[in-house]
């Protein structure tokens, strides 16, 4: 599977960017998985629900399963994190993973930029970031630049660098 990283300081716009890129790269025939990374605990049922308290009771692993998915809530008591090679080995195959977060693995990035955040740019200490998406126009010694709001540019840029090439 090819992998592409999506990072940016908080508020820079990757869950959205992401959401647009999806439509475009399975219109371009692409099976597409996102590896969300998060720092905070994620409540997906309430505590009162079956699933929550099976896992509340000790079990390690409880499968919700629907008639339109199903969703493994793993219990990490006893282990570590899984570090983002596990997690890709946990999918079923695909052509392209986007990964928002696990920003230290050396996988190839692109980031999400907005001047207007107050924030600086990740690019010039990462040299894992291939390209910026932006909302502003590039300065003169930074990598490939696209236009933010340009998402089928981003797309083809994802498909010729990432996808074809690597």
């Amino acid at each position: 599977m090819k992998v592409l990283g999506i990072c940016g300081h908080s508020g820079s716009g990757k869950t959205t960017l992401i959401e647009k890129l999806l439509p475009l790269l399975r219109q371009r025939g692409l099976r597409v998985h996102v590896i969300k990374h998060s720092h905070h605990d994620v409540v997906l049922e309430p505590p009162q629900k079956d699933s929550s308290r099976f896992r509340a009771a000790g079990a390690g692993d409880v499968m919700l399963v629907t008639p339109y998915r199903y969703a493994i809530m793993h219990e990490l008591r006893d282990t570590p994190e899984p570090s983002l090679s596990e997690c890709l080995h946990r999918l079923s195959p695909a052509d392209l993973v986007l990964v928002e977060g696990f920003k230290r693995e050396p996988i190839p990035r692109l980031e999400v930029y907005r001047p207007a955040n107050g924030k600086p740019a990740l690019y010039p200490q990462d040299s894992g970031i291939l390209a910026v998406a932006s909302d502003a126009t590039a300065p003169e010694a930074a990598p490939q630049w696209l236009m933010l709001n340009d998402t089928a540019s981003i797309v083809n840029w994802i498909f010729d660098t990432i996808y074809a090439n690597h």
